[in-house]
């Protein structure tokens, strides 16, 4: 069946934009007014060391700017996000673009300025009662001062920004819109047009033939174009390295940790821990193959569930109410926000033509988190709905806690509540669900969260480091040498499974790699989480979480899970839940048998 153009889906189904702006001309006038106000950031120029009041004015200054403009940005890109490939879409996201770079360029001047005053002086600033609302912020700058460069400098890099985002923009492009699929034959032998979405569902066909042309018939498209993926994907790691050599950081890795004060040994030992438990995941990948009774287990039969004979399809509605009750222990006030998430227009649910693959969450200050599905039933969409509806709650909640100066969430926090979550759905539902065979099939999904979300995503965190190292040593990154990467750590991370070649350009067609360095915190972030669980499902008492959720941008990330009860310092945060991993395995086995 053809995807739907965009006009012709349900709008119930869609998300309401219009609690932005009313309409195009209303976006219009707000883009004019905040231009204004970019313009109007020239006078704050050479005032602001004069005195903390005067510093505290050109902070309230700024940040109303960047709210107005964050808010004209994220309009047009929610709207292109539902269709990229309307062109009035795609104009409105370039015209908001060219504003936040413009707004950066105006500012270009602020750090610089700031920081030119004596230490001593820095430290009197910081202690005055004027600024206490932008007082982390302030910290935070002082942290930079070794990273800052010159006004002139800066100016440059600012200006620069927008045309670093030309590998992501293409690879978007051609991933979205420009690429099509060829059918398939589905299980039923009826003919299937492949596309994004619904090739999740055929990888986990219980028919084999099904998985094995659909991984072809994908992955093959991909092929078709891998040398243009490997050129977005090299002048990605190109701008990476290059803002991080200018900006005094080691290496792009250090530079990219650094925005959230994260130390390296934090990313040293994710993959460490995981590399002592692959063990596990060796022994996960042969009962697997066991149980689906093949002698060789492919990379393409990761994906369907082992547990045979087990209908689990989900509608939307059944969706919703199933999230609900996992997410009960949080309290009435989190489930009266899911509600207004199902029936205020929060939510951008069922896939189009030219819509944005996969799913996200979007937080828009004074108005309410945006969340894009592409949902199709599955059990795995249910878990997708809970991850995404994590985002949008801790978004709220820091929204409605913070100003907008603190509000926003650092990375590493971001897909903590998210996970969270997701490891409430699977309790709940293990909890609630008594036929065995369906026990199983929850219990599986759960040790699929972590073959997916921590072994998975800390083998991309291996691939983007090795990516960006060889780069920085002039080793060019072709299709062939990113693919050799690849590869090599598929056989490490999947030993005793089969690795066809077309697996090794996987790297291809992950999105991600485009915001370098940020996939590793999926992993942390699922050990957080099973931690995180774990406490309110034994205490009962969720305010600890609830607070954490509040915190938004006002501390640095480690210390704002350390609320949580998290401290991701500790390597032992991963090996307890890469030990829980164990032992969902070894239950798992005993309920096969």
């Amino acid at each position: 069946m053809e995807l739907k153009k965009r006009e012709e889906m349900d709008p119930k189904f869609q998300w309401d934009l219009t609690k932005i702006y009313s309409s195009r001309a209303a976006w219009e006038e707000a883009r004019e007014a905040a231009a204004e106000k970019v313009k109007a950031l020239a006078s704050l120029r050479g005032t602001l060391t004069e005195s903390p009041q005067a510093l505290r004015r050109a902070y309230d200054q700024v940040y109303e700017t960047l709210y107005e403009t964050e808010l004209v940005y994220l309009y047009a890109s929610l709207q292109k996000n539902g269709d990229n490939g309307n062109s009035e879409y795609q104009e409105m996201e370039g015209m908001a673009m060219s504003l936040y770079v413009a707004l950066q360029a105006q500012l270009a001047f602020f750090d610089p300025e700031l920081l030119s005053m004596p230490e001593e002086k820095l430290q009197q600033f910081l202690q005055s009662e004027a600024l206490a609302p932008y007082r982390h912020i302030l910290e935070d700058t002082a942290r930079a001062k070794p990273h800052t460069l010159s006004e002139e400098c800066e100016t440059m890099l600012a200006k620069l920004s927008d045309a670093a985002q030309t590998p992501d923009n293409a690879f978007e492009m051609l991933e979205s819109v420009d690429m099509s699929f060829p059918k398939i034959l589905d299980g039923s032998g009826e003919e299937q047009q492949l596309t994004h979405g619904n090739f999740m569902v055929f990888r986990e066909s219980t028919d084999r033939r099904v998985r094995k042309e659909s991984f072809e018939a994908y992955f093959g498209e991909f092929r078709r174009y891998l040398n243009t993926f490997a050129a977005t994907y090299s002048g990605s790691v190109k701008f990476d390295n290059y803002f991080a050599e200018v900006k005094r950081f080691p290496s792009a890795i250090e530079r990219a940790l650094f925005a959230s004060n994260v130390p390296i040994s934090v990313y040293d030992s994710l993959v460490a821990a995981v590399h002592d438990k692959l063990p596990a995941m060796k022994k996960y990948l042969a009962l697997r193959a066991e149980i689906l009774g093949l002698e060789d287990l492919n990379m393409y039969d990761l994906y369907c569930p082992i547990v045979k004979d087990v209908d689990f399809k989900v509608s939307y509605a059944e969706a919703q109410e199933i999230v609900k009750a996992a997410t009960a222990p949080f309290g009435k006030e989190y489930g009266a926000l899911l509600d207004r998430a199902f029936s205020e227009g929060w939510i951008d649910v069922y896939e189009n033509h030219g819509k944005t693959t996969g799913a996200f969450s979007c937080g828009v200050y004074g108005v309410h988190p945006y969340v894009l599905l592409n949902y199709t039933g599955t059990l795995d969409d249910v878990f997708t709905l809970a991850h995404e509806l994590g985002h949008a709650m801790h978004s709220y909640f820091s929204a409605r806690a913070q100003s907008f100066a603190n509000h926003d969430y650092r990375i590493l926090v971001a897909e903590v509540a998210s996970t969270v979550n997701e490891v409430m759905l699977t309790k709940y539902l293990l909890k609630t669900e008594k036929d065995p065979g369906r026990r199983a099939y929850i219990l599986n999904h759960f040790l699929e969260g972590f073959r997916t979300t921590v072994y998975r995503q800390t083998l991309f965190a291996e691939f983007e480091r090795i990516a960006h190292e060889k780069a920085q040593n002039g080793i060019p990154l072709t299709a062939q040498s990113l693919s050799a990467i690849y590869r090599e750590l598929n056989l490490l991370y999947y030993e005793g499974a089969e690795v066809p070649p077309l697996q090794d350009i996987e790297w291809s067609r992950i999105p991600h790699f485009y915001r370098a360095f940020y996939v590793y915190q999926y992993a942390t972030g699922f050990c957080s989480a099973v931690s995180i669980a774990s406490r309110i499902l034994e205490t009962g008492d969720p305010s600890d979480y609830l607070r954490f959720l509040s915190t938004g941008g006002s501390d640095y990330p480690i210390e704002e899970l350390k609320i949580a009860g998290v401290d991701l310092t500790d390597p032992n945060t991963v090996k307890n839940a890469l030990d829980v991993f164990e032992r969902s395995l070894e239950e798992f086995a005993e309920l096969i048998k």
